[in-house]
């Protein structure tokens, strides 16, 4: 089903086709349900992650016969990853703008997600600027709202980062969430990049991968941030679906800069050693296999995507944090910024 099979014998099959574009089976351990598939290449289109994943995390999913089926990791091989363009900056392109080389990017959530203006969204990233923070995005539930059109937030906001940047003398970044329709977003894009903006936001899943690519082959010179919501109606159930692991990596070979990947504390879910795995998929060049879960993946030309930590942040959470991811991360506080009783400013400076 997920190459040149159906549910029956078919009488346009032939001997060249089953012998050059057959899948095999090549690992099978029954005590852990796990299998590995090898695929020919060339039963996918080059640089289509849509055809790539219609493919093997097809219509597989939906046959009665399947009770659960995880996708659990995908090792792409070379002419594959050498069709897409990956991240345009990656990490040291991205601490290149930011200035910042020694330690991980920290940044803030404007809250409330929803409600506030155009002046007071702005606001609120001025403060968290001001207060030592070097990264300001909306939230993902926030596009252009009656309360709070995007064209207006990103001059209003720009317009104070401008400021923060003048009286700290710091690089700061703020980071417009443009999702939408895919004409529109790119509309959005083009209007940050025009207004002196250097980051834009993508929410990747209810994007889709086509919205990303489109994103990313437009080539704006603009930093991509990926946020994953929507991620766990795939990665959540341990039996079925698709893991993060997969997601990321999709991600990160189709161009993302910086990727939402959860946190080993906080409120979002996923396990230590998961977290770690994706950080290590998407920040280094050659990935080994390990045990039957992860499989060995070369990066060739694709630079690194920088791992988000976000949900449920606070101070507190800073050593720990830091203990198992090391410094190539960023650090983003929603309510553990904004929740201080002195305010805004005041949870940044504490941060």
């Amino acid at each position: 089903e997920s190459s040149i099979g159906t549910w029956t014998d078919i009488g346009t099959m032939n001997k060249r086709i089953a012998k050059t574009l057959k899948p095999s089976v090549f690992y099978i351990n029954k005590k852990e349900n796990i299998i590995k598939i090898a695929y020919n290449e060339n039963l996918f289109e080059k640089g289509n992650m849509p055809e790539i994943l219609s493919s093997i995390a097809g219509n597989i999913f939906g046959m009665s016969v399947v009770k659960n089926l995880r996708l659990l990791d995908i090792s792409f091989p070379e002419s594959i990853v050498k069709s897409f363009k990956g991240p345009r900056f990656g990490i040291n392109g991205i601490r290149k703008i930011t200035g910042i080389k020694n330690r991980p990017l920290i940044g803030t959530i404007v809250k409330p997600k929803l409600g506030l203006n155009e002046k007071e969204h702005a606001k609120v990233a001025y403060d968290a600027w001001t207060g030592g923070l070097d990264i300001v995005k909306d939230d993902e539930n926030l596009t252009s709202m009656k309360f709070n059109n995007f064209n207006k937030r990103v001059i209003e906001t720009l317009k104070m980062r401008n400021k923060a940047e003048k009286e700290t003398g710091e690089t700061k970044i703020y980071m417009p969430n443009i999702t939408a329709e895919t004409n529109e977003m790119l509309k959005r894009a083009r209007f940050v990049k025009a207004n002196g903006g250097r980051y834009v936001m993508i929410d990747i899943i209810t994007s889709g991968w086509s919205a990303l690519q489109t994103l990313r082959n437009a080539d704006l010179g603009l930093v991509i941030h990926a946020h994953r919501a929507g991620h766990a109606a795939f990665t959540r159930d341990e039996k079925h679906g698709i893991s993060m692991l997969v997601i990321a990596k999709v991600a990160r070979l189709i161009g993302v800069d910086q990727l939402h990947i959860g946190a080993i504390v906080g409120k979002m879910t996923g396990t230590k050693h998961e977290i770690k795995d994706i950080r290590e998929d998407i920040e280094n060049q050659i990935i080994t296999e390990k045990g039957t879960y992860m499989l060995e993946q070369k990066w060739y030309n694709i630079k690194p995507t920088l791992a988000v930590c976000s949900g449920g942040l606070h101070p507190g959470c800073i050593p720990p944090l830091m203990k198992v991811m090391g410094n190539d991360i960023v650090m983003q506080f929603g309510g553990g910024c904004h929740g201080h009783p002195d305010g805004t400013k005041a949870g940044a400076m504490a941060i």
